[in-house]
């Protein structure tokens, strides 16, 4: 197939955890032979972050980690004709604007043949109803979601047959065991600190373990107010700045353990769904801890992780990882196989081939095809 990828941003993941999965499904499509072409704008705000923080090099350096897919930066003068021709397969990524994805589903409408897939990777259709409205999905074939939940909303908006669970994963090519790099830290965690919608969560299942436990600790990531800077100072915590995703094996490959805290919105109302660092450090084989979420669609078997309910449980659980050998050890030895038997994006890429022949074959059919996460 020939497949053309729109995504707000490729090259850069400054803020945008989105393009972790959708780098590495790319990777992966073309590793099975498939044609991969990537459509991102120029002035896409991840890139201009990126590059206002750190310079072009780490941009470059990017497109570098993915030889054979083609990507292609645009602007408004772009010929929607000439970049759709030919194409088996066009995905739409949710953080394009209004615009694009009109324009993509007007040619779908006029008669191009392509299969053309809406992909759905935020709680805006819970939190933000009237955001999604902005979008004209009615000439798409479907809509790839990433969790159940998710795809029973847009079942309830009459995509019932058209609408598919499709979660995120792991790109094994970058995420993996770094055995050789000595475990210099106790603690790492990757993630942006954001508008102070989780402030409390990060507070409660971070800083103060941290703090309580007197362990070596550092953070990365970005949107870190100066009152974040302060908090996370104040328990001792190295701040490192923005950690590009390719960068991310490295450090979890230097600690001996990380957290998961998701986001509030996640948790209240998307059950099911983490985040993709779960998947990612899983995949490296750090011992994680997560704050409350519920793994409502069974994606992690027992013993992958460890959960903490509240801050108390938290400073237990890492202290139990920190200093029993055998219980790090057996966490990522289940967490590795959990990862490598059904969570790397070598199965979305094969599962994302299935729904495609799946929506041809049906030409309109009503059943609906499930995919949750195991192999293809």
């Amino acid at each position: 197939m020939k497949c053309v990828l729109f995504y707000h941003a490729f090259t850069s993941c400054w803020n945008n955890g989105n393009a972790h999965f959708l780098r590495g499904y790319a990777r992966e499509l073309h590793a099975l032979g498939h044609e991969v072409i990537v459509f991102e704008p120029v002035d896409g705000w991840s890139r201009l972050n990126a590059i206002r923080e750190s310079g072009s090099q780490a941009l470059q350096d990017t497109a570098q980690l993915f030889p054979g897919i083609s990507i292609r930066r645009y602007d408004a003068s772009l010929d929607f004709d000439e970049a759709l021709d030919g194409a088996d397969l066009v995905v739409v990524h949710e953080w394009n604007s209004p615009d694009v994805i009109k324009q993509i589903g007007d040619k779908r409408a006029h008669g191009a043949p392509f299969t053309l897939l809406f992909h759905d990777t935020h709680h805006r259709a819970v939190t933000a109803p009237d955001e999604l409205a902005l979008f004209d999905l009615d000439d798409f074939d479907g809509v790839l979601a990433f969790g159940e939940v998710l795809r029973l909303i847009y079942a309830k908006l009459g995509w019932a047959d058209r609408a598919y669970t499709w979660h995120e994963a792991a790109d094994v090519a970058l995420y993996r065991p770094l055995p050789r790099i000595e475990r210099s830290e106790d603690l790492v965690w990757i993630g942006n600190w954001g508008d102070g919608e989780r402030s409390a969560e990060l507070n409660e299942f971070l800083v103060e373990p941290v703090a309580e436990l007197n362990v070596r600790a550092s953070v990365y990531g970005v949107r870190y107010s100066q009152d974040a800077l302060r908090t996370i100072q104040a328990a001792g915590i190295r701040y490192g700045g923005w950690l590009p995703a390719h960068w991310a094996p490295v450090a979890f490959a230097g600690a001996r353990a990380t957290v998961h805290v998701p986001r509030g919105p996640y948790v209240r109302s998307l059950p099911g769904i983490p985040t993709i660092r779960v998947f990612e450090a899983l995949a490296c084989g750090i011992p994680l801890v997560s704050a409350p979420w519920s793994d409502a669609e069974g994606l992690f078997p027992d013993g992958a992780y460890l959960k903490a309910a509240n801050r108390a449980e938290m400073s237990c659980a890492l202290r139990a990882v920190l200093g029993d050998r055998d219980l790090s050890a057996a966490m990522v030895e289940t967490g590795l196989r959990t990862i490598r038997e059904r969570h790397t994006c070598r199965h979305r890429a094969q599962q994302l081939v299935g729904i495609v022949e799946a929506i041809r074959s049906s030409n309109g059919s009503s059943q609906h095809q499930r995919y949750i996460g195991a192999s293809a």
